[in-house]
């Protein structure tokens, strides 16, 4: 008798004829796009406000033997709360912070995320007040939040009282403050700060992740912690610090806030080497933040080169610099990058934002831009 033979499976699509739009993707998700700046190998790259100063062979030697004495130990996971970083982040800090204040995660991002995580989720919103930090309402909607945008004024500040009204009318679970702010570079008044948290339902996150390199003057929220239990303000040491490759962030609150964080963070989140790299990085701060007062004054330089040249330009307490207002700002940024130097599209229409490199990369942002002019 011959053998029957089987109905051959019908075939397969191919790969490549699979998309995004196949996949069964939140509702909430379609149409949007990831975060991310152009990463383009130029001579000068202006355009992700990394701190131009590379750590010293000093810092180097010894973060190398700092990692070789945690290795033999890699088989181990890492200390779950991180509790010796987090006492010592706390003791930079200073306002009488100690490590149950203190939380620290891979990047500012992760800290916000947790904070969403734990405060946020289907059917609560956040409200922020827009241009912005581009990743709150990314991170918001990850959460499963709403995210809601409230506007700033035309010169980029924060109206309190309008600020105030917001909240009061859309009653947010989490509102965000970002102060120096991104990608405008003002800092927001302390009273301005208090308002809002006077009036929030919820929590208020204040993002610092720029403090340091805020004008002599600029208070910081960190001094508002001990009259708001729902306030928290992040940090992160990848701008001042010099250490974005280490991605370390963290953030300061009532001991309560750190407690529901511990309820959303993934188990060891935070390595051995990442702890090793931070810790290294505190021990050499006096280092690393001394190149602080250099980038301060070639941001101010060149706010007020800009402005001679007849440009807008924002007031900055950050490392970075927005300035305005071209007609096709995509034409001024790739005539920008055809000589070499590589800075941001981002923020509201016209205008462009260049992060404060050494003084030799502004030197040929400046001849870039006199050929543009």
């Amino acid at each position: 008798m011959a053998a029957r033979s089987r109905p051959s499976p019908p075939p397969e699509p191919e790969r490549s004829h699979v998309n995004l739009q196949d996949l069964p993707l939140r509702d909430d998700l379609r149409g949007k796009t990831p975060y991310g700046a152009p990463q383009i190998d130029v001579p000068v790259r202006l355009n992700t406000n990394e701190n131009p100063y590379p750590p010293s062979p000093e810092l180097a030697e010894d973060l190398a033997r700092a990692v070789r004495e945690h290795a033999v130990e890699l088989n181990r996971y890492p200390d779950r709360d991180a509790v010796a970083l987090r006492s010592e982040l706390a003791a930079y800090l200073g306002h009488g912070l100690d490590h149950t204040r203190v939380w620290a995660a891979n990047g500012s991002n992760e800290v916000l995320q947790q904070i969403l995580q734990a405060f946020g989720g289907h059917g609560r919103t956040a409200l922020g007040f827009e241009p912005s930090y581009s990743m709150h309402p990314i991170i918001t909607t990850g959460a499963g939040t709403e995210w809601i945008s409230g506007a700033r004024e035309a010169d980029f500040s924060l109206d309190a009282g309008k600020a105030v009204a917001a909240v009061e009318e859309h009653r947010p679970d989490i509102v965000f403050l970002t102060s120096p702010n991104n990608p405008t570079g003002t800092a927001l008044p302390l009273q301005t700060i208090r308002r809002v948290a006077e009036a929030a339902p919820g929590m208020v996150v204040v993002d610092e992740a720029y403090a340091e390199f805020a004008r002599a003057g600029t208070p910081s929220a960190l001094t508002l912690l001990p009259e708001f239990p729902r306030l928290i303000v992040t940090r992160t040491m990848s701008k001042a610090f010099a250490m974005a490759g280490t991605r370390l962030g963290y953030l300061a609150a009532h001991p309560a806030v750190v407690e529901a964080l511990l309820l959303v963070r993934l188990p060891y989140h935070l390595s051995t080497l990442t702890q090793v790299a931070a810790r290294t990085a505190l021990r050499h701060r006096e280092e690393l933040l001394g190149t602080v007062a250099r980038l301060r004054e070639e941001r101010d330089a060149t706010v007020s080169w800009l402005r001679a040249k007849g440009l807008e330009v924002a007031d900055s307490d950050a490392n970075f610099v927005l300035f305005g207002r071209f007609p096709d700002r995509r034409r001024v940024w790739e005539a920008l990058l055809a000589q070499g130097v590589l800075i941001r599209e981002v923020g509201p229409p016209e205008w462009l934002r260049v992060s404060i490199g050494t003084g030799q990369e502004m030197s040929a942002f400046r001849e870039a831009m006199e050929a543009v002019l």
